[in-house]
């Protein structure tokens, strides 16, 4: 299947992926922009595999969302620094033209660059060109070729750094069995994991293919500096099946807390308030059992058991529990005033001090001993 086909038609997961980023680069951008205006330094955005721009029913994929929240704001319209690499010629001529079609796109004072290359050590040498200069990847193949563990490592080594990329899951798992794809799935996850992986999924069923295989991506990230792993799923259109992630890579626990919120938002479910951190275009088909399970008493007890004897703020307690874990910090204000009403925990300043329904990240807790 040629990479442009992913690009047909504007499916609902293509939407919430294009949006994902979005509004993530907005968020990032945001943050970095009053630190790179002290050091002087411009930011940037790079899209190695960024399709013709549009998909066949007209909508905006990434870069022209991204060019259009830069154009909107007058800091990121002098500071962005955009470059847009497809090895498909189609799609950069596509691409080019989407561009200079958006209105305003001159005040940018940074051209967007746009490159027609394969994905490898010479686009390698293009990123290293906007060095030391705070840059969102996004990496999105439609398969996995140029996909590696040493891309992404080379991507996130410097300050303010974070990638996104597709990783899609249904040709990833029939490659990792795959002799002709052996050494692109050695480059995705290393050789002796890789190795491994394909011993531990000869008798496995397929969800327990699927928390295996994104588990040994999540750590091998992790060992190649991407302290921070968040993954987004995405289910068929039966609801039946996992199709492909997102997975976010950051060395900086703020990105991490910032893409949980946004991924949060593009949830098509949550449980008591918890996200799913997954787009499902099919309702859930077991409705009573969804219900049933309670994300937040779980959170409960383990806050009570992981915090006995403990006195922290409250953002201590988000800061030192969610990483690795769905639960976004409304979760955490929500049931710790739970705990409080009960009379499970004390606060400082407790409830008649502070105005009603409200916990501030500074108001001290502490937990009881364990029973």
């Amino acid at each position: 299947m040629a990479d442009s086909s992913f690009f047909d038609e504007s499916r609902d997961n293509s939407l919430v992926k294009s949006e994902i980023v979005a509004k993530y680069f907005w968020a990032w951008a945001k943050v970095i922009i009053p630190r790179a205006k002290k050091w002087n330094s411009n930011i940037a955005y790079i899209d190695l595999f960024s399709g013709p721009g549009r998909y066949q029913d007209g909508s905006k994929s990434t870069p022209l969302l991204i060019l259009e929240r830069a154009i909107a704001d007058p800091d990121m319209s002098e500071m962005l620094v955009t470059l847009f690499n497809d090895k498909d010629s189609n799609n950069t001529h596509s691409l080019q033209q989407a561009i200079a079609a958006i209105p305003n796109i001159g005040r940018l004072q940074h051209e967007p660059k746009v490159l027609n290359k394969e994905v490898g050590e010479e686009i390698v040498q293009e990123v290293r060109q906007i060095n030391n200069v705070p840059t969102l990847f996004f990496i999105d193949p439609w398969g996995y070729k140029g996909l590696s563990l040493r891309l992404i490592g080379s991507l996130i080594i410097s300050w303010g750094c974070d990638c996104i990329f597709f990783f899609n899951y249904n040709r990833i798992n029939m490659g990792l069995n795959n002799a002709a794809v052996e050494s692109h799935m050695n480059a995705l996850f290393g050789k002796e994991r890789a190795d491994h992986l394909r011993e531990q999924l000869e008798s496995k069923q397929p969800d327990e293919r699927e928390l295996i295989i994104v588990e040994a991506i999540c750590q091998a990230l992790k060992e190649i500096g991407g302290s921070y792993v968040l993954p987004f799923g995405f289910k068929n259109e039966s609801g039946n099946r996992t199709s492909h992630h997102l997975i976010f890579v950051s060395k900086n626990v703020l990105g991490y807390s910032i893409m949980k919120g946004v991924m949060a938002g593009e949830s098509s479910s949550f449980k008591q308030g918890v996200p799913s951190l997954e787009y499902n275009p099919a309702p859930p088909k077991y409705p009573l059992l969804y219900e049933l399970y309670r994300p937040l008493d779980e959170l409960e007890n383990m806050l009570m058991d992981e915090f006995a004897a403990q006195t922290l703020t409250r953002v201590d307690i988000y800061n030192r529990h969610h990483v690795g874990k769905r639960y976004i910090e409304k979760n955490y204000r929500e049931i710790l005033l739970k705990l409080e009403a009960e009379g499970k925990i004390i606060t400082d300043p407790p409830v008649n001090k502070r105005r009603k329904n409200t916990l501030a990240e500074t108001v001290k807790i502490t937990f009881p001993a364990k029973q």
